[in-house]
């Protein structure tokens, strides 16, 4: 599962679950962007924090890892940069790559798009007031064979999202119950999100 984790909270970690529930993944391997291509550097906490909270969010579920192949590498963070490292680790298993279904429907203008179609299917996890059925208008830019690699997943509503979070911070507002406790702790320690700039 790959995000920024800008903060990590409950809706990334109940969708994780979901999906390793629903498709019966081994495991779910959380993958924080180290410079995401899509944000501007000044609107993201640094990767340290951001891979620090993603830690403590997912410490006390046995079945969660945690990778840091995307902080590590350098560069701009992409998708199939990632999964074509997790695919020389084991060509033999069968990975699965989970996103927002909103994510999804941008597929293709993500970068060597083919190669993340080639190395994994993709879960499409459904959020608040999004419709799954969007995911259908895809077909004609990808084709019947890629879309076969793409699963819908229904998840619980929780209409959460990191950038009411961080708006949160900013104006004082409790974040409790948004994100796990120790997240929380870690936002206040080092005082992230109290102003725009980071």
């Amino acid at each position: 599962m790959g995000g920024t984790f800008n903060p990590i909270h409950y809706g990334h970690l109940v969708t994780a679950e979901a999906a390793r529930d629903a498709f019966g993944l081994d495991e779910v391997v959380f993958i924080p962007s180290g410079q995401p291509p899509h944000k501007p550097p000044r609107e993201v906490a640094r990767a340290e924090d951001r891979y620090l909270m993603t830690l403590l969010a997912v410490a006390t579920n046995v079945h969660f890892d945690l990778s840091r192949v995307e902080l590590d590498r350098g560069g701009p963070s992409y998708t199939s940069d990632t999964l074509a490292y997790f695919h020389t680790l084991d060509p033999t298993v069968d990975w699965y790559f989970i996103s927002g279904a909103d994510a999804i429907l941008e597929i293709a203008s993500w970068h060597a798009p083919e190669d993340i179609f080639r190395y994994a299917h993709l879960i499409a996890a459904s959020r608040p007031g999004y419709s799954l059925e969007r995911l259908t208008a895809l077909e004609s830019k990808l084709g019947r064979e890629r879309m076969a690699r793409i699963h819908q997943l229904e998840v619980p509503a929780l209409a959460i999202s990191s950038s009411q979070i961080r708006e949160r911070v900013r104006q004082g507002l409790s974040i409790k119950y948004l994100v796990p406790e120790a997240v929380e702790q870690y936002i206040a320690k080092k005082g992230l999100y109290r102003d725009p700039e980071g």
